[in-house]
């Protein structure tokens, strides 16, 4: 354009001549504006060499962060981890050759949830005791062979043998059905009931059995042997009744070491001094 049509932006026309004025920024303004332009550049280099600093210690790459990795499977954590909040993973496994570590200053809990995020199964581990809370409870074999399993209407063990290394033995409130109890080798086996009766009942036979040692039978009031159908055999070379009652003797002077076993109508056993004859009739104040 021509400059006649704008004279006041950069000349004015006066008497004495042209007067001419400084555009742009002078004095104290510009250096203010350095200053500034200095300090912004100062804090750019610091903010980028913290940045850097961080990316730096806090190991970050392509693949991931620190021991963190991001893999095609999943994520690749690698050392020790700690979780703050709740973990939801589909999988969670170790690196082969390597086991799996869970700590915690408390307890370890595990859910399995349904669709409505109401919890099915539970397991605890806490500085007391271990919980599990489930329908039903099994520990099986890797071949699949069932061990253990418990719900709540029984409980099977599966195993062949089941072994109780307690020094008190085990404690069954209830009653208890099984094919076989037996000791270790060279252990004793003792079935006993404090305060109450103790009963073995099975429908084709009851076999007790000592092939190395000696069986004994301890009651404080009554021991009775009874077979309703059949009969009852004792089947030794020496059959020992030491403490059974003996009748009055049927003559004082009498030194002799024979007696005469003898059954009241009772059933009660007693011994009575031989004699010629049979002298059970003479002792039967015995059987009163």
């Amino acid at each position: 354009m021509p400059q006649e049509q704008y004279p006041h932006r950069s000349t004015m026309q006066t008497s004495e001549g042209p007067q001419v004025y400084k555009v742009g920024i002078y004095g104290w303004r510009k250096r203010c504006l350095y200053f500034f332009v200095l300090l912004l550049m100062i804090l750019i280099l610091v903010n980028l060499a913290m940045t850097i600093w961080i990316l730096k210690v806090m190991n970050f790459t392509i693949d991931g962060m620190g021991n963190l990795r991001i893999t095609d499977k999943g994520l690749k954590l690698e050392g020790d981890s700690e979780f703050l909040k709740p973990l939801y993973a589909k999988e969670i496994r170790s690196r082969p050759g390597n086991p799996l570590y869970f700590q915690s200053a408390r307890n370890v809990t595990v859910n399995i949830l349904n669709e409505k995020t109401k919890v099915l199964t539970r397991l605890v581990t806490g500085p007391q005791a271990v919980e599990a809370h489930s329908q039903k409870f099994e520990v099986k074999t890797l071949s699949g062979k069932l061990l253990f399993s418990a719900d709540d209407n029984e409980v099977v063990v599966g195993a062949e043998r089941l072994r109780v290394l307690g020094a008190e033995g085990t404690v069954f409130p209830k009653s208890i059905e099984t094919p076989n109890v037996r000791a270790d080798p060279f252990k004793e086996l003792r079935l006993e009931s404090p305060t109450r009766a103790l009963v073995m009942e099975a429908p084709k036979g009851i076999e007790i059995n000592a092939e190395a040692g000696s069986l004994k039978a301890t009651c404080r009031t009554e021991l009775r042997l009874e077979s309703k159908d059949g009969e009852i055999t004792l089947n030794s070379a020496k059959i020992k009744l030491p403490n059974l009652p003996q009748g009055s003797s049927s003559s004082a002077g009498s030194r002799q070491k024979i007696y005469e076993l003898c059954v009241c109508p009772n059933g009660r056993l007693f011994l009575s001094q031989a004699g010629t004859s049979s002298t059970c009739q003479i002792n039967t104040s015995v059987c009163l």
